[in-house]
């Protein structure tokens, strides 16, 4: 049995790139060594400590790939909801926060939204919206900013469109957004009140709707979740604006920022290499997901419920506060051969970094769909696209759950 308190001491910090202030400040979109080196040594199973509301919490961090997939697929063995107290991030009363049966019944809701079929249906209109924001960024003369001039405003349309939100409101909902993702005690109270600002506002967005036809995903919530208590109700909607662009706007600029500093293969860039080879969009957006996801700091914690073995032989206590690494997983060497290469051909590739089991991305049909249809339209109206900075002058978000540029200046 690993003893987290006596290991205490010796524990990392973590996130890894977390300062002594709690906050995560990123150098950059590379995923920390220690990833690679735990997921490829012995158990995987690594000592860790996180401050929470001010105080140091002792987890595990779980590194390899079977042992992952184990943690996320069993929520009798490993509880999200006995975990509260251990996450740096507050997610009461989101589906996140929820074990089943609760997390079903809430999940149920939507669910049919966001299958793959339902998603399929959207293509044309996400195409169309794509286009429009493209449209709008070569309007800036020949150079802009591909945070705020597209990808931002692209992946905030299509999920307010989906749940039918105001126009007018948008704007608000991304500067809400943008404090409710803070990480550190510092953002904490910040944090709060945004949400509370934004919890209101939806309150009486579904109290509007009850009773009313379904015609937008909102009212769908507010018709089918009724019988919830109002924290729940509240926060449904809000996990998906807040998720459903900030994740991906970060996804799109972060896998162009990759394939403009990186070579791949015998072409300068990976860019390069997508404008003449565009039938490699999806598995080059896969193989990017796998390596640079726009997680900062791995799954969310659970709760060992009784003690248990896992498929790496490593035995955990009841009691013990667990964190599955999708990023550490993505990386185990007996999943994925020499895991640290950027590879666009590498098939099977079952990445872990939309998680895995009952708490799988919903919205990772959706997510996908943006980001190939604003890469592949990016690469075909945009081929000459590049940084109008050097690489290493792009800043990126401070005190951030979510991984991506602040901004990303780019010229054509």
């Amino acid at each position: 049995m690993i003893n987290t308190e006596q290991d205490a001491a010796t524990a990392l910090r973590h996130p890894f790139y977390t300062d002594a202030d709690g906050v995560i400040r990123l150098p950059g979109p590379d995923k920390h060594p220690n990833y690679a080196r735990f997921a490829a040594s012995g158990t995987g199973v690594v000592p860790v400590v996180r401050q929470v509301n001010g105080e140091p919490q002792p987890a595990l961090l779980i590194c390899r790939y079977a042992d992952v997939r184990e943690v996320l697929r069993r929520q009798d063995l490993f509880s999200r909801a006995a975990a509260a107290h251990a996450d740096h991030v507050d997610v009461s009363g989101t589906m996140l926060a929820l074990d089943d049966p609760e997390h079903g019944q809430v999940r149920g809701t939507i669910k049919d939204a966001f299958t793959k079929s339902a998603i399929g249906g959207l293509s044309a209109t996400v195409q169309a919206t794509a286009e429009t924001h493209l449209a709008g960024l070569r309007g800036r003369s020949g150079a802009g900013d591909l945070v705020q001039d597209f990808a931002i405003p692209f992946t905030l349309d299509v999920v307010c469109d989906l749940l039918g939100l105001p126009a007018a409101d948008r704007a608000q909902f991304r500067a809400w957004g943008d404090s409710f993702l803070g990480s550190g005690d510092l953002s904490r109270e910040e944090a709060n009140r945004s949400a509370a600002e934004m919890g209101g506002y939806l309150w009486g967005q579904l109290e509007a709707r009850r009773g009313c036809p379904a015609t937008d995903l909102l009212t769908r919530i507010a018709n089918g979740t009724a019988d919830q208590p109002m924290d729940v109700q509240i926060k449904l909607p809000i996990s998906l604006v807040v998720g459903g662009w900030e994740t991906t706007a970060s996804a799109i600029t972060t896998m162009v920022y990759l394939l403009q500093t990186r070579p791949y293969g015998e072409h300068p860039t990976g860019w390069e290499y997508l404008v003449a080879h565009p039938e490699k969009v999806d598995s080059a957006v896969t193989e990017m997901e796998r390596l640079f996801s726009t997680s900062n700091g791995d799954e969310m914690p659970r709760r060992v419920m009784q003690d248990v073995e896992l498929p790496s032989g490593a035995k955990l206590r009841e009691g013990d506060i667990v964190i599955p690494s999708h990023d550490a997983a993505n990386r185990d060497p007996e999943v994925f051969a020499d895991p640290e290469r950027m590879d666009f051909d590498r098939d099977p590739n079952p990445h872990l970094s939309f998680g895995y089991g009952p708490h799988y991305c919903i919205g990772a049909p959706l997510g996908a769909l943006e980001v190939r249809t604003a890469l592949a339209l990016l690469l075909k109206e945009l081929p000459g696209l590049r940084l109008a900075v050097g690489a290493d002058e792009v800043r990126w978000k401070d005190g951030h759950t979510i991984l991506g540029p602040a901004a990303l200046p780019v010229t054509w």
